[in-house]
């Protein structure tokens, strides 16, 4: 298939607490079982490191032109695999890994305070807790002001939107890093599906468009 659609999914190094971070685990087991033959699956780890991010981002948007970037994090308080629906401009006072933090506190000097996702969440989580995985899907709209929601923000404003965050909780609470994997499936095929929904009703919209003038 010429027009396969690029899907980039990133974890998150250790941090903290966190010796493993459950959100590689899981994207590493969602490259296991990939995304079905349409799909052209790119995964990287991401570092714990504002800087890092800056950097990584940018070139992972140019260089591989893809419909949808997901970055999963790990939460600690997270007991439901959570879909975030926006990321936050300002308030990042938590020193990375390199005990480093912006000045500005802000990912983007004049940037918007917040920006959403293109994809609702809510119609997202409401298809993947209807279906049959025995794991539950929640929404949030406040990835925590640190690299989760400073990397989110950034991929937003990159992507104009395609981008899509999750926070899953540490392994075994409750989910298996096979649960996990599974979770990120569903919820990407999901994300793919809604897209394609909009697009296609975007052409039509163009079409019709064209025809009134």
């Amino acid at each position: 298939m010429a027009n396969k659609k690029k899907v980039i999914v990133t974890g998150f190094e250790p941090f903290g607490e966190h010796a493993v971070n459950s959100s590689w685990v899981a994207v590493q087991e969602l490259e296991r079982l990939g995304l079905g033959d349409a799909v052209d699956l790119h995964v990287c780890e991401v570092p714990v490191e504002y800087q890092a991010v800056q950097r990584l981002l940018p070139s992972l948007w140019e260089q591989h032109q893809p419909q949808l970037v997901v970055h999963v994090g790990v939460s600690g308080l997270a007991t439901t695999v959570t879909l975030e629906q926006c990321g936050h401009n300002k308030g990042y006072k938590r020193r990375d890994n390199c005990s480093f933090c912006p000045a500005s506190q802000c990912c983007m000097e004049d940037g918007p305070d917040c920006i959403h996702s293109v994809l609702d969440m809510d119609t997202v989580s409401k298809r993947v807790n209807e279906s049959s995985l025995g794991i539950a899907f929640s929404v949030s709209k406040d990835a925590g002001r640190y690299l989760c929601d400073y990397t989110y923000y950034t991929s937003l404003h990159l992507g104009q939107g395609r981008s899509a965050f999750i926070h899953v909780p540490p392994l075994g609470k409750p989910y298996s890093s096979q649960d996990l994997g599974r979770a990120l499936q569903a919820v990407i095929w999901e994300m793919l599906e809604l897209l394609e929904v909009g697009q296609k009703h975007n052409e039509h919209c163009n079409h019709q468009h064209q025809h009134n003038h």
